[in-house]
Formats: structure tokens, C-alpha cells, sequence
């Protein structure tokens, strides 16, 4: 039996804003997700209006809460935490990021930790379920064009059947083993020291979406794979994304400012159009979110602006 000196050591970060009703379930779960390992919590809350500092101090009085002072982000208050967390020690293997609405089950932390132990993997993903016992497919392969298209042809969980169609990996069989991707959904996910040192702060100009996937594969330029932990089991709540127009059109404007990164005008061009069809089809259909992100996708403004709440 390992001594707690012998267990791998982490940084749990917790990005909360008005979390005050979640938060307590998942400080519930952290001693038996947890176990396995030498840990620290560090909570980065963002401007919270409610109790959610008053439940981090009464139900983890050891964490270190960091107030960013502002509704900064997601990657932003990623970045807070880390500073003030300060340069990783030799006894830290990993920097775990979490949402929270997780609720990790027992060794999940650990088994993402393990994950990383595969050589070139930087990035692990658990398996996660929603609050219903359905699994979520987590498991992304990078954007572009055709995707795009293919789910809008195919649906997403049809299209995910072929790599060259599909953003989201359906195969049952790819949550079976410890499966690469090139981006995981990032509610929860654990980086390597190595990671963590190579890929530097995460990208603050993405308020919300888009953030983890252009850290995954800024991780995948530096040799470092995203692969998907199949022990580590968690449930995530999961959040507005699929229903609020705000969210889904904030989700959609950030795809086209990720793509322009690495892309040439003519294919951001494509992948524009082929994200503006698939979302008119659905407007077609009768869904608001889809009419929002349209009237943004055809606003050069808002194209343009500093992303934001």
C-alpha cells in the first residue's frame, strides 16, 4: 500500500460563477473522486453575485479562493488559479480543470492522472455521464468544413461514425480504451505538468467555448495527445449550451474566431459558410438558438468583437 507521500500529487481547479446550488455536490464527491492522490483545491470564482465563496468557505475551508474580480471567463479564470498557485513543484503530477456541476465518482482523479503515464499524452478526458445515466460523447475531432456539413446532413451522432464527416466521435467502441482526439469537452479534464509548462496560460480571448479545444490542440502542436481516461467515470450536469440562444451563438461565433487562427481567408471562408448553412437548416426547423447564431454569423461586428458574456 502506498504511503501518501508515494501518491501522485495534483492541483484541482474549480472555475465557479453564481455556482452556490451546484457547487455543494460536487465538494461532496471530492473525497472519494479524489482518493489516490495528494491534492489541493483552488477555487477561481468569477464575480459571484450569490453564496458561492460562503460554500467554499464553510465546506472546503482549506481551498484557496481566488476572486477574479470580474465574470472573466473560463480560460481567464483558469489562468487566475494557476497564478496563484505559482510554478508547479516535481510533486505535482497534474493541473485537473473542473466544472462545477461534475460529480466525480470514486478514483476518478486518479485514473486521469494514470492517463497521463501513456508517453505523449498531455491532456486526459474520464468517461462522463449525464444526470440521467446516458453517456455524453465527449471525444472531438478538429473542426472544419466537411464536418460541419456532415452533421448537418447526417445529424451529429450519425455523421460522428465517419471520421471525415463528423466532429463528435460516436463509435461505442472509441470509450472503450484510452482513445485519442484531438479535443476533449472540457468540463472536466487533467493536464499534465509537462503540458502545463509547455502550452503556457489559456487563451483569454475565449470567454467561454472554444477555449479548450484551442488548448488541445496547441498541447497536440508540442507532441502532447488529448486521450480519453475510460476508469476515470464522472456525471456533468451539463449546462444552457443546447437551449439558450446567448450561449449557442457565443459557442458559434467562437468555432469561425478559432478556425481564422490557423486558417488561410479562403478556407475560414468555407468553414464560415458551411457553419452558416448548418445553422440556417436548423433555424429552418424552428430552433431560436440557431436564428441567434445566423444573425451573428452574418454581423462582421460580431465577428469582430472582443468575445464576452
Amino acid at each position: 500500500m502506498q504511503s501518501s507521500a508515494e501518491l501522485p500529487g495534483a492541483v484541482l481547479v474549480v472555475v465557479t460563477w453564481n455556482s452556490a446550488d451546484v457547487l455543494p455536490g460536487l465538494l461532496d464527491s471530492l473525497e472519494a473522486g479524489m482518493s489516490g492522490l495528494r491534492w489541493r483545491l483552488v477555487v477561481a470564482d468569477n464575480d459571484s453575485a450569490d453564496a458561492t465563496s460562503d460554500v467554499v468557505r464553510t465546506k472546503a475551508p482549506d481551498a484557496l479562493l481566488v476572486q477574479t474580480g470580474r465574470n472573466a471567463g473560463y480560460a481567464a479564470a483558469i489562468n487566475a488559479a494557476l497564478d496563484a498557485v505559482g510554478p508547479l513543484d516535481k510533486d505535482t503530477d497534474a493541473v485537473l480543470v473542473c466544472n462545477p456541476d461534475i460529480r466525480m465518482r470514486a478514483g476518478c482523479g486518479a485514473a486521469l492522472v494514470r492517463g497521463l503515464e501513456m508517453p505523449g499524452t498531455g491532456i486526459t478526458a474520464p468517461l462522463l455521464f449525464d444526470g440521467t445515466g446516458r453517456m455524453i460523447r465527449t471525444l472531438r475531432r478538429e473542426p472544419n468544413p466537411l464536418r460541419l456539413l456532415g452533421e448537418m446532413a447526417l445529424g451529429a451522432h450519425r455523421s460522428g461514425r465517419f471520421a471525415a464527416l463528423g466532429e463528435q466521435v460516436a463509435d461505442p467502441q472509441a470509450y472503450k480504451g484510452p482513445t485519442r482526439a484531438d479535443w476533449v469537452a472540457g468540463s472536466l479534464m487533467a493536464l499534465s505538468r509537462e503540458c502545463v509548462e509547455a502550452c503556457g496560460p489559456w487563451d483569454e480571448s475565449f470567454f467561454l467555448y472554444s477555449e479548450e479545444t484551442e488548448y488541445a490542440l496547441r498541447a497536440r502542436a508540442r507532441g502532447l495527445a488529448t486521450r480519453l481516461a475510460p476508469d476515470a467515470v464522472a456525471v456533468h450536469l451539463e449546462g444552457e449550451a443546447t437551449v439558450s440562444p446567448k450561449l449557442w451563438t457565443l459557442l458559434t461565433v467562437n468555432r469561425v474566431r478559432l478556425y481564422r487562427r490557423t486558417h488561410s481567408a479562403p478556407a475560414v471562408a468555407a468553414f464560415w459558410g458551411a457553419l452558416l448553412l448548418r445553422e440556417a437548416s436548423r433555424a429552418l426547423l424552428g430552433r431560436a438558438s440557431s436564428r441567434a447564431a445566423v444573425r451573428a454569423l452574418v454581423s462582421p461586428a460580431r465577428l469582430r468583437a472582443k468575445p464576452g458574456p
